[in-house]
C-alpha cells in the first residue's frame, strides 16, 4: 500500500433528539459522507452513511446504487432512496477539486491504526464462534485487513463493515471472521495502512485447558481405584463388626 496519498472530503449532519423528563436521554443522529482520490492509481471512492447513537442504521453502495441496512429488519420500519444518496456523492465529487485546491494539495497527518483482535462469546472447544478485528483511530480512510490461520490466508466467511467516523475525523472498521475453536489453530489479524512501515500482524489463539496426559489420566484411575479398594474394606470390616455384635447380643438373650 505504499505511494499515492488521499484527500477527503467529509460531510457530517448531526441531529440531536432529546427525550423531556426528569432525566434527559440525548439521542443523535449522523449523516456522514466523504468523497476522496487517492492520485497514484487515480482511484476515486466515497461513502454515505446514517447512524443512531454511533450505531450504523445503512449506508449506501455508491457502486451497486442500493442501500444496504446494517440489519434487515431496519427496512421494515423505514425506508431510504440510495438516489439522494448518489446525488450527494456526486456533489461532492465536483467540489473534491477545489477542496485539493484550496489545501494546497496537502494532506493531514498520516495515523496508524491501533488493532485489537477478540471473539463475539466465550471460546468453547468445537462451538462455532466468531473472530473479531477491530481497526480503530486511523487516516485515511484506505486500509487493508485480512485474516491468517496458522499462517496461511483464510476468506471464507469473512465479512467487513464500512469506515466508522469518529469524532476527531479519523476512522474505525470491523472485520469478521467465523471459526470454530480447535486446539493447535492460531489466527493473526493482518493489517496495511499508510501509517504502517510493513503490515501488521494482531495474534490471537484460543486460551483452552490443555488435555490430559496419560500420566495423569494413569494416577486419577489408580486414586480412583484406590479409593474404591478402601471404601470396600471399610465397608467389609463395618460388616463384620456388626455381625459380631449381633452375635454377642443375641448369646446374651438366650442367657
Amino acid at each position: 500500500m505504499a505511494g499515492g496519498w488521499g484527500v477527503p472530503l467529509a460531510l457530517l449532519a448531526v441531529l440531536t433528539l432529546q427525550r423531556a423528563g426528569a432525566l434527559r436521554v440525548r439521542n443523535t443522529i449522523h449523516q456522514f459522507e466523504f468523497q476522496q482520490r487517492i492520485e497514484a492509481p487515480q482511484q476515486e471512492n466515497g461513502e454515505y452513511q446514517q447512524s443512531f447513537n454511533a450505531d450504523e442504521v445503512f449506508h449506501v453502495d455508491l457502486q451497486k446504487q442500493e442501500t444496504i441496512w446494517r440489519l434487515p429488519e431496519f427496512g421494515s420500519f423505514t425506508a431510504f432512496e440510495a438516489q439522494g444518496a448518489l446525488q450527494n456523492a456526486a456533489t461532492a465529487k465536483h467540489n473534491l477539486e477545489l477542496m485539493i485546491e484550496r489545501s494546497n494539495r496537502s494532506q493531514a497527518t498520516i495515523v496508524p491504526p491501533e488493532v485489537t483482535v477478540f471473539p463475539k462469546r466465550r471460546v468453547e472447544l468445537g462451538d462455532p464462534n466468531v473472530l473479531i478485528c477491530y481497526v480503530d483511530k486511523f487516516w485515511p480512510s484506505v486500509i487493508s485487513i485480512s485474516w491468517l490461520r496458522n499462517g496461511q490466508e483464510v476468506t471464507d466467511g469473512v465479512l467487513e463493515t464500512v469506515f466508522y467516523p469518529r469524532e476527531d475525523h479519523s476512522f474505525r472498521k470491523f472485520s469478521y471472521l467465523p471459526f470454530i475453536p480447535t486446539r493447535g489453530d492460531y489466527y493473526d489479524c493482518r493489517v496495511e495502512h499508510w501509517g504502517l512501515p510493513t503490515p501488521l500482524l494482531k495474534h490471537w489463539e484460543p486460551q483452552l485447558p490443555l488435555p490430559a496426559s496419560e500420566s495423569t489420566e494413569t494416577l486419577v484411575c489408580a486414586l480412583g481405584l484406590a479409593v474404591g479398594i478402601v471404601g470396600i474394606m471399610v465397608g467389609t470390616i463395618l460388616i463384620i463388626k456388626a455381625m459380631k455384635m449381633n452375635g454377642a447380643r443375641n448369646q446374651r438373650d438366650t442367657l
